[in-house]
């Protein structure tokens, strides 16, 4: 399959796998480079030494293209920075921030920039700016998140925007990577299926709460707010929820919050920690290892798009 995503990432199919915290390594990103798509490293609460580290293992496994995700909320994003532009790293996404001062000093080291942007303000702020391409991100993501559904966004950005659009939030299938090409974007994001790979580091038992999950134990906690952060329902949630409610400062809610994604993903923590997975979860049922689920995710794409052009015939 040939677009402008494929074209610029040099890669086979027009996925990415999400660049996401404590659950985004080496092996993943690896693994998922190798499938054909856009393997990440996901760089969020990580000392740069680890990001050091995990590049070198990449590099050992392949030559494919894969990416760096950095946080610029984080405290180290300027060691992190210089390191992928000494790295000759492919590609960087980037959220939690603004990546404006960053972008031409990236491009300058041949290193493509694609941020993850929340609506159509930014959108058009970072084509201004001259970056490579846009992750659009709806709330049915995983992890961080802001208020306007995937749909909602696509209807919004695409039609206004020349530079090449990744869809993200709630895409877990081919039918949905269908969806999204058929809407005009060029490529896709996806993150919570790939928690399942056998390749992804998180705790078995954060596995086995994914599987066992259905779409009504997804929640969000702080909705609305900058540290807006959807996972499942659990006892840490339901804490968060009912302290939030009673007015309490949001200091002490972040006091709450901080290390629970940690203790999720790294520990399988499932009831005090937060397992950060999107809303399209009924279909996340079994492990598998990363090259059958880009395999089963290409196959369905195809099927999904022949489908569609049948319509046209009825």
């Amino acid at each position: 399959m040939n677009n402008r995503i494929t074209a610029l990432l040099g890669i086979k199919y027009p996925i990415l796998q999400g660049g996401m915290a404590w659950s985004s390594d080496a092996k993943l990103a690896s693994a998922v480079s190798l499938a054909g798509g856009a393997g990440i490293i996901g760089t969020g609460g990580r000392p740069t030494e680890w990001v050091k580290q995990e590049i070198a293992a990449v590099k050992k496994s392949t030559d494919k293209p894969f990416g760096i995700n950095i946080m610029l909320m984080s405290p180290n994003r300027e060691e992190i920075i210089e390191l992928v532009i000494a790295e000759k790293i492919s590609f960087v996404t980037l959220g939690a921030g603004d990546p404006t001062p960053y972008i031409k000093k990236l491009q300058a080291a041949n290193i493509k920039v694609i941020p993850v942007v929340p609506n159509l303000r930014i959108a058009k702020k970072m084509e201004d700016n001259g970056v490579d391409a846009i992750i659009v991100e709806g709330m049915e993501s995983g992890g961080h998140v802001g208020t306007l559904t995937t749909m909602a966004q696509l209807t919004n950005i695409i039609p206004r925007i020349k530079i090449p659009i990744i869809a993200a939030g709630g895409i877990a299938d081919g039918r949905g990577i269908a969806a999204a090409l058929l809407m005009g974007a060029d490529g896709v994001q996806i993150g919570s299926r790939f928690l399942l790979a056998e390749e992804c580091p998180i705790h078995q038992d954060t596995k086995a709460a994914i599987i066992h999950a259905t779409d009504s134990d997804s929640t969000v906690t702080g909705y609305g707010k900058r540290h807006a952060v959807r996972g499942l329902k659990n006892r840490f949630s339901n804490k968060f929820h009912a302290m939030e409610a009673s007015g309490i400062a949001q200091s002490e809610l972040d006091q709450l919050a901080a290390g629970t994604l940690r203790r999720a993903a790294v520990e399988g923590e499932t009831e005090d920690g937060y397992v950060n997975v999107g809303q399209s979860i009924c279909g996340l049922t079994k492990i598998q290892p990363v090259a059958e689920i880009v395999e089963e995710l290409m196959a369905e794409t195809k099927q999904t798009l022949m489908k569609a052009s049948v319509l046209l015939s009825q």
